[in-house]
């Protein structure tokens, strides 16, 4: 599964509050809309969403990654 997959299916796997949160996490850091961070990680050339995460919020994602998609 590539990066861009990954993410997709991260971001399909948890709430809808959780991924505006985790978007605009993202948008913040990049000074983007939070539409343009989710192009940003659905990309085919994307990082792993986890790359883009930044602040305190990026510990809890975490946690919250590894239990939607395992040890991924």
């Amino acid at each position: 599964m590539t990066n861009a997959q990954t993410n997709i299916t991260f971001l399909s796997r948890i709430s809808p509050a959780m991924k505006a949160d985790v978007l605009a996490n993202i948008a913040n850091h990049y000074g983007i809309t939070n539409e343009q961070a989710e192009e940003e990680v659905t990309d085919s050339e994307a990082e792993n969403i986890m790359e883009y995460i930044t602040g305190p919020q990026r510990s809890a994602v975490h946690l919250i990654y590894k239990k939607v998609m395992g040890n991924a």
